[in-house]
Parts: C-alpha cells; sequence; structure tokens
C-alpha cells in the first residue's frame, strides 16, 4: 500500500491562488457606466411665451422631398398662451395644429402625406423661429445649437442634423430654407407678417 502525502509548499501556493483571485473579485474596480445615449428624436415643443413676442404670419411652404415636391400654405399665430396653425391646399384645410405649452392637439387629412406629422410641423416652425437662446435651454443631452451669422446648424453628438438659412436676414417676414439631413428633406417657407 502506497500512501500519498500532499507537498505543504503546493498546498499553501493553491490556497493563497484563491484569496487573491477571490479577493480580486471583490474588490475589483467598477467600470464606469456609459452616459445614455441620447435620443435620436429631438422631440422639441418650447413654450408658446418662449418665443418672447406675438406674432401672425401667412405662409407658403415648399417641401422637396425624394424627386417630389409638394407646396402648402399656411396661417400661423403665436401668442404667449398658445400656438395655432392651420394648413391649406387648393383652398382646403388639410392640417392644423393647436399647442398651449403643455398639450399639442393636432388634425391632418387623410390625403396628406404620412410623413407630414403634427410634432414634426411644430418643430421646424420652432427651430425657424424660436430665439437661440430659448432652443439651446431645452435641448436635450447630445443636442447642440450653433448660430453664425444668418445660419443655424443643429448638431447630434457633433453629426449635422439639419442647417437653416435666413436669405433674407430675418427669422420672419422673409425667406426661410431648412434643410434636414437625417430626413432627406427641404422646407422652403416663404413668411409675411400679418401682424406683430
Amino acid at each position: 500500500m502506497r500512501l500519498s502525502f500532499t507537498n505543504p509548499f503546493r498546498s499553501c501556493a493553491a490556497a493563497a491562488i484563491m484569496a487573491l483571485l477571490l479577493s480580486a473579485c471583490s474588490t475589483a474596480p467598477t467600470l464606469p457606466t456609459a452616459p445614455p445615449m441620447p435620443s435620436a428624436r429631438l422631440h422639441l415643443q418650447l413654450s408658446p411665451a418662449s418665443l418672447g413676442a406675438s406674432l401672425s404670419l401667412q405662409q407658403h411652404l415648399t417641401v422637396e422631398r425624394a424627386g417630389r415636391i409638394d407646396e402648402i400654405d399656411t396661417v400661423l399665430e403665436i401668442e404667449p398662451d398658445h400656438l395655432d396653425l392651420v394648413g391649406l391646399a387648393f383652398g382646403q384645410r388639410v392640417m392644423s395644429l393647436h399647442y398651449d405649452g403643455k398639450e399639442l392637439k393636432t388634425w391632418r387629412h387623410f390625403m396628406l402625406p404620412k410623413e407630414v406629422q403634427g410634432e414634426d410641423v411644430l418643430q421646424d416652425v420652432q427651430l425657424t423661429l424660436w430665439p437661440a437662446a430659448a432652443l439651446r435651454a431645452a435641448l436635450p443631452p447630445g443636442w447642440e445649437l450653433e448660430e453664425n451669422g444668418m445660419q443655424r446648424t443643429l448638431l447630434l453628438n457633433r453629426e449635422v442634423i439639419a442647417q437653416i438659412d435666413y436669405p433674407d436676414r430675418k427669422a420672419w417676414g422673409g425667406k426661410v430654407i431648412l434643410t434636414n439631413l437625417r430626413y432627406h428633406y427641404k422646407l422652403t417657407i416663404q413668411s409675411v407678417v400679418t401682424a406683430p
């Protein structure tokens, strides 16, 4: 019969390695969690009062997308407690928005292209008309608004999402061109002020 003895040095070494591994597990530094990813959609809805003015405009909108051109006329009224927009095509109402700063109510004609959504219309109105400071204060993390002369650039994580140009050098009462690079459309707005 053969007796076998364990090597005390080997046993101690194994115990020491196990102890180190266990202590490493219990004291391993926790990796910092990644910051939440910014939303891919802006969901911009500023209060009408944050415009800092009352405004009434008649507008002619031209939307160019995927080789198609659509035109619509709108009447836009902004007061501190509400924003109302009515869209007309061929003399018929095709869209209406009412926004009181808390709730957006929309109606759209079933023949209107599905790409035209009330939330997006409100957002484009605010991106073109609202003061840059008010817009910046409402932007979620990851979003930025740069302003250089009569041009605005909207960015998400430093990627250009949209560019807004004011060739008539004014935010309202002239031409505004919004080029959305993410959703591949160009919106040209020709406005006439009907009340200050």
